[in-house]
């Protein structure tokens, strides 16, 4: 069976298509191979093999010699087999070419089909190799439709897709557009190699500063943490072991003019840059930039910080629709909570009066049982007597006949459990969502970095609480 432009066919597909020759031959002989069988019969044993010198599709038939055929298609009687190979015996299995075997248009159809078929998953397999490997990469195409709000992005030997959740609010893309994305996700479907882009994962702003800054392309400077709101605000965190360098003057570069090529790809997104510090105080005070914070305290079992700032600072710390605080939770990984110095000594008062419901406890008692971070009668009958005595600093006797009080009071009814309802502790809180954040670190890392973290800072932690004490009403 001669097919003088097969060879000529696996050349080109290999140019074209960048499909292996082994491929191309692979698909044609089996496709060949399904074809056969079907001619002569499925229960048959068959191969096709191309032969790249005739450059021709060779068919085989494979029949056991026996003495008597009961099968034609599966065996070949002693005396025929014998005339096409003498050395032949009993048992053996013989090969035989199949030198017209009649295709019909249908079979050949058939066959054309099968070869298409492979072809095209051998293509999508090298377009998934060869996109798999570029995740995480800035990547550049143009805009060629919308499907169901999603963007068709054109990247020339494959299309992505840029999907509405992911395009920058406000943006508009029409026909013909460059489109520079993140490229987040390649996984492979029933349809292909599927490759997703984004413009609102903070990976995408991180890239965007890898391009415009050298010092951080060369790992002079590293981007610690990351987070945005797509289309309004953004904070990165900057740090660099070279003393010489500014991380933050670096990225804000001559005049401003990095930041603002980031802040013009972004669609105006304003950027906060921030000196990223181990130390998780003077990196939230960063975080928190432009307002003055006045005292923080932090709870690293509970992963959350409460920060204190003065009246005219709240606003600039919780920031516009509670931005500034939101993005600084991203970036330090932690659920922070944001109070007014004048709402503290509110809340330490409505604690204190809370407290001096039970008969005996003294004003000062009271003060030191809330700086103490006990802020109510139920809080207090929650304690056990050694550790009222310790926060007391009373014997175990004076500790007892107080807790004595607390129980029976609570009992008769005659107390409330927790303060009035009113004016909460936290007027602005976020939780960080991880959706919107990056992290150099992965939570292995921070996981093994707890324990050490948590020794670090049980002192800083001990001299804030000391701080809060100041705001004692007198």
């Amino acid at each position: 069976m001669d097919f003088t432009e097969i060879g000529r066919v696996i050349e080109q597909l290999g140019k074209d298509r960048g499909i292996k020759k082994e491929v191309v031959i692979g698909a044609i002989e089996q496709a060949f191979l399904v074809a056969a069988r079907k001619k002569f019969g499925i229960q048959g044993e068959y191969e096709a093999k191309y032969n790249p010198e005739e450059g021709e599709i060779e068919i085989y038939q494979y029949k056991n010699v026996v003495e008597s055929v009961r099968d034609p298609i599966l065996e070949i009687a002693y005396d025929e087999a014998q005339n096409l190979d003498e050395d032949c015996v009993l048992g053996d299995q013989l090969g035989m070419k199949i030198e017209d075997p009649g295709f019909t248009r249908i079979d050949v159809q058939t066959a054309k089909q099968i070869i298409f078929q492979k072809v095209r998953d051998a293509e999508r397999e090298i377009l998934f190799a060869e996109f798999k490997h570029r995740e995480g990469e800035l990547i550049t195409g143009i805009a060629r439709r919308y499907e169901r709000g999603n963007v068709v992005v054109d990247l020339g030997k494959a299309d992505a897709i840029l999907p509405r959740r992911e395009i920058i609010p406000g943006e508009n893309f029409k026909t013909g557009d460059r489109i520079q994305a993140y490229l987040s996700d390649v996984v492979m479907t029933n349809r292909g190699p599927e490759i997703r882009l984004t413009r609102t994962s903070p990976k995408f702003l991180v890239k965007l500063f890898e391009i415009e800054v050298p010092e951080i392309q060369d790992g002079t400077i590293k981007i610690k943490a990351a987070a945005r709101e797509p289309g309004f605000r953004a904070k990165i965190a900057v740090y660099t072991e070279d003393r010489d360098i500014d991380p933050v003057g670096a990225c804000v570069g001559m005049k401003g003019s990095r930041v603002q090529n980031v802040v013009n790809e972004l669609q105006g997104e304003k950027i906060d840059i921030v000196r990223w510090n181990e130390d998780l105080e003077t990196f939230a005070r960063a975080a928190l930039a432009p307002a003055d914070i006045t005292s923080i305290m932090l709870n690293l079992e509970e992963r959350t910080m409460d920060v204190v700032v003065e009246e005219d600072q709240l606003s600039l710390a919780i920031g516009r629709k509670g931005q500034n605080v939101r993005l600084a939770a991203m970036l330090s990984g932690l659920k922070i909570n944001i109070i007014s110095k004048n709402k503290l000594q509110e809340r330490v008062q409505k604690a204190v009066e809370n407290l001096l419901q039970i008969e005996g406890l003294s004003d000062a008692n009271a003060q030191v049982l809330v700086h103490a971070g006990v802020m109510s009668v139920a809080d207090l009958s929650a304690m056990s007597v050694e550790d009222l005595a310790k926060a007391l600093i009373l014997g175990v006797g004076p500790a007892q006949e107080i807790h004595d009080r607390v129980m029976k009071a609570i009992e008769a009814g005659s107390v409330k459990l927790v303060p009035e309802e009113g004016e909460e502790l936290v007027s602005a809180s976020a939780i960080p969502t991880q959706e919107r954040a990056y992290n150099e670190h992965d939570d292995e890392e921070k996981r093994k970095g707890k324990d050490k973290e948590s020794d670090k800072f049980s002192e800083a932690e001990r001299r804030l609480r000391e701080e809060l004490a100041a705001f004692k009403l007198k």
